[in-house]
């Protein structure tokens, strides 16, 4: 899902019969019988359909929704192995654990590119089959430089953008550094190697993994090479990482799942994204969060899949949105919005030219065809594939 040129021979196409269009554009708002015209790998006109311009090809939806295609702001795709029998010990009752992902660093050591790289392709491919048009993923499964700097190629050449997750847990056994040689590994020789190849930098503050000075350090040397920051935190229990996150100004914190009251106010005074993270939660036996006291406050909050091979291993946004709407008080609008807006903003991507999530003159032509007249379905009919077609940056993938 990288970035290409633009290819000379892409048609401008008129998507018309439009039933209903999500535009995420405050002004255009929600339109009906509506039509949209891409041209090359922007939009390039949004309206009624009666008043809409000619084009190279036409498609009509036959009063089908249309949306932004979802953007998956945080997904862990360069792995190896499964963890299978981990997620059955938790669906037996064992409680979920940090440490688990030691499992998954050995076997992607192990593995040789072409392995990780098919299953990178494996997986963005899924996850564009159902909608998914934009996407982050980060490393943090090979907790060396060496496989730091593979995980962070491999995925640029294939995602859209790469995140650094080399304090994803101080990596176990004999050998290994300890927790404080870990930390300067992190923040100096891991950093400079992957720098190349990433736009982010995320750190794992939980117990368990990297405490508040740990996860300072880190985010800290990230800023200082022009990394922008994200965090993992409050996913196991309360903690610092929203604090953290909000003081250092980081693009989003994920997962929390466990907000104080103070947490949930920090959030709405700031510029950070609330990401939630709705599928692990429910794979790892976590409460869900407190979604509808963050929108309450007015945060902004995205929802992404964290699609990874031991807590979450689903590609489906769709699914995370159902599940926002069924079991989280989040409105449909809410979710779709969080879902493809939301994902857009924690990654300070839903303005400009080239704006993602977003359905507007100028924004990357990433659209979303449900086969159902309504966004509405994609809670009324959990667990349905309702993608009936996807356009990625112009071209039609679906």
């Amino acid at each position: 899902m990288s970035e290409r040129a633009s290819e000379p021979s892409l048609q401008s196409v008129l998507i018309t019969g439009i039933g209903e269009l999500t535009t995420n554009d405050d002004e255009l708002g929600q339109l009906s019988d509506a039509a949209l015209v891409l041209d090359g790998e922007r939009v390039a006109w949004v309206g009624p359909a009666s008043r809409a311009p000619g084009a190279d090809t036409a498609v009509d939806v036959a009063g089908r929704a249309v949306l932004p295609g979802w953007v998956d702001s945080h997904t862990h795709l360069v792995f190896a192995g499964d963890r299978t029998a981990e997620f059955g010990a938790r669906m037996a009752g064992e409680p979920y654990r940090a440490g688990g992902i030691a499992v998954t660093v050995a076997a992607t050591r192990a593995a040789s590119d072409d392995e990780l790289a098919a299953t990178l392709r494996r997986l963005v491919a899924e996850a564009a089959a159902q909608g998914t048009t934009y996407l982050e993923t980060k490393t943090g499964y090979g907790l060396t430089v060496a496989d730091e700097a593979r995980a962070a190629a491999l995925a640029a050449a294939e995602v859209d953008e790469v995140t650094f997750l080399g304090a994803h847990l101080v990596p176990p056994g004999p050998g290994e550094p300890t927790a404080d040689e870990y930390v300067e590994l992190v923040c100096g020789p891991m950093l400079d190697a992957v720098v190349p190849y990433v736009r982010w930098a995320d750190v794992f503050c939980e117990t368990g993994a990297f405490d508040a000075d740990q996860s300072r350090a880190v985010l800290t040397a990230a800023a200082k090479r022009g990394l922008g920051l994200r965090v993992h935190g409050n996913q196991l229990g309360p903690g610092p990482g929203v604090a953290l996150a909000v003081e250092l100004g980081a693009a989003s914190v994920d997962h929390c799942t466990y907000l104080t009251g103070a947490d949930v106010d920090a959030l709405a005074g700031s510029d950070t994204v609330a990401t939630l993270l709705p599928a692990c939660d429910l794979s790892t036996r976590q409460p869900l969060p407190d979604a509808r006291s963050l929108l309450d406050a007015r945060a902004t909050v995205a929802l992404a899949s964290n699609c990874n091979p031991g807590s979450s291993y689903t590609s489906s946004m769709a699914f995370c949105v159902a599940t926002a709407v069924l079991q989280m008080r989040m409105s449909v609008a809410e979710a779709v919005r969080a879902a493809t807006w939301g994902g857009a903003r924690a990654l300070r991507r839903e303005t400009g030219p080239g704006a993602v999530g977003v359905l507007r003159p100028g924004a990357r032509a990433d659209v979303h065809v449900l086969d159902a007249p309504s966004a509405i379905h994609l809670a009324y009919r959990p667990g349905v594939p309702l993608t009936w077609a996807v356009w990625r940056a112009g071209t039609r993938i679906r």
